[in-house]
């Protein structure tokens, strides 16, 4: 082996046992840093393979020996250019998915198995020998197709990772610009190698980039070691305060508006830096259309509010906090949260808690829970009150006759009916599958026989017409006072009414039977 050579063999395992070490350093202080050093970990490591490759491959002395360490190179050179760009990306706070993060690794893994089974195909390397000239470990190569799509990709890779690197550079604050300064060279110092190998400007057969990385190695170490790198995150406050979901809005002490972020703008299309040092009544008025109603005191305070935006409704949480600023002054952050879609999911599931379907009634657990709230009300205030159970009159024969959906037409049908003669405070429900329930405040029970019938009545002098004929529909109803002799429960009193309805039926159904205590004793 030459000199020169053995400066080449010598340089390339330096690289790679730096970034090992880098690798395995950052690995045992993971703890102190933030996740991006779990793919600045994933970097290093990639770079140590692709340099122990290259090393070994410097002391091959045959083509088989080459062609094994160069998959090894690929290794770590197809993915150390874009784990090296989720790196700086996470590091500036760029955030990454998981199906992001696939996508980006596509290439790699595929040019893996091509360079693999290259003798397969010769889609990477058309040839790949010895020198004849220069000997091994010189090898003289002929690029295939993939070959150049995996050159574009990795130059694509390491020029956005610079670009995203140097477009952070101003927000950065002048405390950590010394740490992405390292990590600029060290991009710019891979990329330069790169294309100069890609490009023909290097020794003829050897790779000169693994030569150079441990310069690369040397900046993060000191990086790491000199400034707090991976501790802190080196990005502006306008980088965190505008990646924000919800809205943001800071006043002063003379509730003047003093910032807002940018969530804040979608909120409030017409905000804009010309609001900025205004009142913020005057502001909001602008904004809304109506007077401030929020609360901005110097205390942590939160509440809802309803505004209408291009003519749709959107409910905001807004969260005020008092803010502390230069020389102790005051202020107060205002966080705008949009909950419409949580309240539209909570009035639904209220809805489906408290409503029937089909008919859009109250259901029986609402007729419970209302019942013996407003009987208990009418109880202590000696007024009558009554419950009234309806039954539609056959409806089994309607549903086996017609079918279940005609069946539903038919309840759908009565309600309607029935609906037209109650008044506010007249509380109507579906009890349970053909079943109603009401319940009347102020209605002693001859008043409710008599409303039961006006219903009935009106039912009965008309047919419904579906798709399947002419139907008569008729109901039975039991009808049940509270009495005042004794301390009455929901139960009791709509048991009573259920015997009425049973006696309604007996006696022929299409009528209303109201209970009557003395007739039950002497039964």
């Amino acid at each position: 082996m030459n000199s020169q050579l053995t400066i080449y063999v010598v340089m390339t395992f330096l690289s790679g046992a730096l970034n090992l070490y880098l690798a395995c350093y950052v690995c045992m202080n993971r703890h102190r840093y933030k996740h991006s050093t779990y793919f600045f970990m994933a970097y290093a490591a990639a770079i140590a393979v692709y340099c122990f490759g290259s090393g070994f491959g410097l002391l091959a002395e045959t083509i088989e020996q080459i062609k094994f360490w160069t998959v090894i190179q690929y290794i770590g050179i197809s993915v150390s250019p874009v784990v090296g760009l989720m790196f700086v990306m996470n590091y500036l706070g760029i955030t990454l998915s998981r199906k992001k993060i696939l996508t980006l690794l596509i290439v790699p893994i595929i040019t893996l198995v091509i360079v693999a089974t290259n003798e397969w195909h010769h889609l990477q390397y058309k040839v790949l020998e010895i020198d004849p000239v220069l000997g091994a470990p010189y090898v003289l190569q002929e690029a295939g197709i993939w070959y150049v799509v995996h050159a574009v990709y990795m130059s694509s890779c390491m020029v956005t990772t610079l670009l995203v690197a140097l477009s952070h550079w101003k927000e950065v604050a002048e405390v950590y610009r010394a740490q992405l300064f390292s990590v600029i060279l060290s991009q710019l110092l891979f990329m330069v190698t790169s294309f100069g190998y890609l490009m023909g400007f290097t020794p003829h057969g050897i790779d000169p980039l693994p030569m150079v990385l441990w310069l690369s190695s040397l900046l993060y170490l000191w990086s790491i070691n000199s400034s707090p790198l991976f501790v802190l995150m080196p990005i502006a406050k306008d980088a965190i305060f505008n990646s924000m979901n919800d809205g943001v809005i800071v006043l002063d002490d003379s509730m003047r508006l003093i910032e807002f972020n940018q969530t804040s703008k979608l909120y409030f299309p017409q905000l804009d830096r010309t609001f900025v040092g205004k009142d913020f009544h005057e502001i909001w008025y602008e904004l809304s259309g109506n007077e401030l109603s929020l609360e901005l005191e110097l205390i942590n305070h939160t509440q809802e509010i309803e505004l209408a935006n291009d003519e749709t409704k959107r409910v905001y949480q807004i969260r005020t906090s008092p803010l502390v600023q230069v020389k102790n002054s005051k202020g107060i952050v205002l966080i705008f949260s949009d909950v419409t879609e949580l309240k539209k999911l909570q009035n639904k599931l209220h809805y489906q808690a408290n409503y029937d379907e089909l008919t859009q009634l109250y259901n029986r657990r609402a007729f419970m829970k209302y019942c013996k709230k407003d009987l208990e009300t009418a109880e202590q205030s000696a007024s009558a009150f009554t419950v009234m159970l309806m039954d539609i009159d056959h409806f089994k024969e309607v549903n086996d006759t017609y079918g279940h959906h005609i069946g539903d037409q038919v309840l759908q049908y009565a309600v309607e009916v029935c609906k037209k003669y109650l008044l506010e405070g007249q509380v109507f429900a579906r009890y349970g599958g053909e079943e109603f329930a009401f319940y009347l405040s102020g209605y002693t029970a001859k008043e409710a026989e008599e409303l039961g019938n006006n219903m009935r009545k009106d039912l009965a002098q008309q047919v419904f017409r579906s798709s399947k004929g002419d139907i008569p529909v008729t109901f039975s109803m039991g009808v049940a006072e509270s009495s005042h002799e004794t301390i009455e429960t929901t139960d009791q009193l709509l048991n009573k009414a259920d015997k009425a309805l049973y006696a309604a039926k007996q006696a022929g159904r299409n009528q209303v039977q109201v209970y009557a205590e003395q007739e039950e004793r002497a039964s």
